[in-house]
């Protein structure tokens, strides 16, 4: 029946539709509240995505057929001839009917069943002023790969934001022994809800919504030298990757990883990094490199961008490389030009940009 007779014969309209993706083999059942991309990975389809909230653009795919209603404004991720052709941002997409969409599927992608539960802060850690270190303990297990993320649902004591979620990479690869246990470096973003009650409020004990795990960041196999390339809070990503690489036997690849930081006070996690260098096989090199570090202070090591060491440090095997990026996006950006302009092939180059709810996508 279509919605508009569905609509005036009984009042409402209909809550669920039929998404078909590519094929009619590929059809699920898409909730009218929820996203294209949330339906699909709802039921275990391998759907490019990455960030979720429409700052990435990698869930694009063609409208075959069928209506949605639009949440934001997709002209700024989308090029004319992709906008001519009826592409759409499948993450603030809601189907309106039933809907015919065609993409091309992540291959070889682990897609893992997403759980929502609710979990338990079982320590709160500062690492540095900014950064806090929590752990949880969810009440079912959470399955996920190295490098995926996790959204953690406001509570109803931060009244502005309550019920809206804030995504935060997991920390410490997954352990098969401890399902339960869950850590994120989660940075305080001023003036943002979230946060500022967690640094200041949250305590040990108390429950919070969590669904996941999202995201296709993670080690793809390859004998290939790795730069991994940190900013902030992207340390967790970072880390759970290499300590997963060692716990699946494959640290005997050339591996550089370099950390930006404003000032020493900004470095953490320097002893989980010597862990990773002294059980990692192959070549290892670890350049913490502060950008705002005061002159004349005691720092011997390197100053500056990342983007100014990138060819020094990895020389003419730089195009080698296959590059691992967790940070704030204008560090991804810089670091992704200064890969290309110096031969890194774009299939080499693989990150996960850190969006605060001032980067995403702006409300229609």
């Amino acid at each position: 029946m279509p919605p508009s007779l569905f609509s005036r014969l009984f009042g409402s309209s209909p809550s669920e539709f039929k998404l078909q993706i590519n094929s009619p083999d590929l059809t699920v059942t898409a909730q009218a509240k929820e996203s294209l991309l949330l339906a699909a990975l709802n039921q275990g389809i391998a759907f490019p995505y990455n960030c979720r909230v429409g700052g990435c653009g990698e869930c694009k795919c063609r409208l075959v057929s069928g209506k949605v209603k639009e949440l934001t404004d997709k002209s700024y991720l989308l090029s004319a001839e992709e906008l001519k052709q009826n592409y759409i941002l499948a993450c603030q997409s809601l189907p309106k009917s039933d809907v015919v969409v065609e993409v091309v599927l992540r291959q070889g992608a682990v897609v893992h069943p997403i759980v929502e539960t609710s979990a338990r802060i079982s320590a709160l850690t500062p690492l540095t002023h900014d950064i806090l270190h929590v752990q949880m303990q969810a009440e079912q297990p959470l399955n996920y790969t190295a490098g995926q993320y996790a959204e953690l649902v406001i509570p109803d004591a931060v009244e502005a934001e309550a019920g809206k979620g804030r995504s935060y990479s997991f920390a410490t690869a997954h352990d098969a022994a401890r399902p339960n246990a869950l850590d994120f470096f989660i940075r305080k973003v001023p003036g943002g809800a979230f946060t500022e009650w967690l640094f200041s409020k949250a305590e040990v004990g108390q429950w919070l919504k969590l669904r996941g795990p999202y995201g296709d960041f993670c080690l793809r196999p390859s004998a290939n030298p790795i730069v991994c390339i940190a900013g902030g809070s992207g340390l967790a990503p970072i880390k759970a990757l290499l300590e997963q690489a060692i716990k699946d036997k494959q640290a005997n690849r050339p591996l550089v990883i370099l950390f930006g930081a404003r000032t020493q006070q900004d470095l953490y996690g320097l002893d989980d990094i010597d862990q990773i260098r002294r059980n990692w096989t192959g070549r290892f090199l670890f350049e913490p490199i502060l950008s705002n570090e005061p002159e004349g202070s005691s720092w011997q090591g390197r100053r500056g961008l990342i983007t100014d060491h990138l060819k020094p440090l990895l020389g003419e095997r730089l195009p080698d490389h296959h590059a691992y990026m967790c940070g704030p996006p204008p560090m991804i950006d810089a670091c992704v030009e200064a890969l290309t302009q110096g031969g890194t092939p774009s299939g080499q180059i693989y990150f996960d940009k850190f969006l605060d709810s001032g980067h995403t996508a702006q409300p229609k």
